[in-house]
């Protein structure tokens, strides 16, 4: 093991590409839905003009060289490959942040975030506001290494990315994280090393308890509706992957088409939109997305996450509170939200609590202007 950090380029061969343009010119559609709308998936049309646009449309190029002009790097923690993005600012006091991505997104969902982050006062904030971002792929993700064994869930990541802050000379950093990464960042918290000094997340996964379902009041009974909606009907892509990864990795490696419905779906479900999902992120985005799994072949690998997260099981409900501070940003049209009294209860300097008037699962890249500002509005208090 060596603590190296080694510049990354990416050059996709051209073969690659030419592939990928052929296995979608090849696809085997299945017919329509029984029910109308995306209640069984994807329908044919939408499915079929995305990948049309793949094949004919798109410009991996673009990305590619956009990704080649930022600063990318590679390392090795815990015996693993890990790939991340680490952009400085010019600023002479920026804090280190830490961001973190989880399932189906990647280190693009946070691409819009960089320049303002780094560069506020090209984007008309202010100087005091600066970040250095370090921004790791997961573990059997994008561009980092595959795990070729178990273990690799929630506690071991954590303490990956501590190292990486470490190792990049950092002794005093922020976490930031949403989906799975909101996780991660909570473990990050409960560490509770020299290092990190704060936290900001958009989602918590935590379940309330039986006595703050029975005390719920109107808004918080909504926040249960959604919640069970999302399990009820939206969750078979965590069931699948929390307990067969490698049987659904076997399609998803083989077939562009099912790649991208696996992802296209849920993104389509999680978005805050009003039935035009690309009126808030571009067919560009979502596949430069959908090309950090296919790209790599990391359908199984990346999806095993959730099969470790079966193996931890659910957290306990009788876990102290979080004491590192913490802001919470709770989007409108986020699956999982969670109301500022169920949150002071599980951390208990809540610092920031936020509610941009829009965004849903990816706020990031869907509403970055009021992401960052919640970023700041936690952050500020803490520099």
């Amino acid at each position: 093991m060596t603590d190296a950090i080694t510049p990354f380029r990416l050059a996709v061969p051209e073969a690659e590409l030419e592939d990928l343009r052929q296995r979608l010119a090849a696809t085997r559609m299945p017919e329509a839905p029984t029910v109308d709308g995306w209640r069984q998936g994807p329908p044919p049309e939408a499915l079929v003009a995305l990948c049309d646009y793949w094949r004919n449309g798109y410009d991996w190029r673009r990305c590619e060289s956009w990704l080649n002009g930022l600063g990318q790097y590679r390392t090795e923690i815990d015996g693993l490959g890990i790939h991340f993005l680490h952009i400085r600012s010019a600023e002479p006091n920026a804090m280190p942040l830490l961001l973190c991505h989880g399932w189906p997104g990647s280190i693009l969902e946070f691409r819009k975030l960089i320049g303002p982050l780094t560069d506020p006062v090209a984007h008309g904030g202010k100087a005091e506001d600066a970040f250095d971002l370090v921004i790791p792929s997961m573990p059997g993700f994008g561009f980092s290494d595959k795990p070729s064994a178990t273990g690799w869930s929630f506690p071991r990541i954590a303490a990956a990315w501590v190292t990486l802050m470490t190792r990049l000379g950092y002794d005093r950093w922020f976490a930031q994280g949403g989906d799975l990464g909101s996780a991660v960042v909570e473990t990050i918290a409960r560490m509770e090393l020299p290092g990190c000094i704060g936290i900001h997340l958009n989602l918590s996964f935590f379940q309330p308890t039986p006595e703050e379902v029975a005390e719920a009041d109107e808004e918080e009974r909504g926040f249960l509706e959604r919640t069970a909606h999302y399990f009820r009907d939206m969750s078979a892509y965590a069931a699948v992957q929390g307990t067969r990864p490698q049987m659904i990795g076997y399609a998803l490696a083989d077939s562009p088409a099912g790649q991208a419905a696996w992802i296209y779906s849920q993104v389509q479900e999680a978005v805050d939109h009003d039935g035009d999902l690309f009126a808030v992120i571009s067919r560009d985005e979502l596949l430069d997305d959908i090309m950090f799994y296919w790209l790599p072949n990391a359908a199984a690998s990346s999806a095993r996450i959730y099969w470790e997260l079966q193996q931890m099981g659910m957290p306990s409900a009788n876990l102290p509170p979080i004491a590192l501070p913490t802001g919470y940003s709770c989007f409108p049209g986020e699956i999982i939200r969670n109301s500022r009294r169920w949150m002071e209860r599980r951390f208990s300097r809540l610092i920031h609590y936020g509610r941009p008037p829009l965004g849903g699962h990816f706020a990031a890249l869907e509403q970055p202007e009021f992401f960052i500002d919640e970023v700041r509005k936690t952050f500020r208090i803490l520099r």
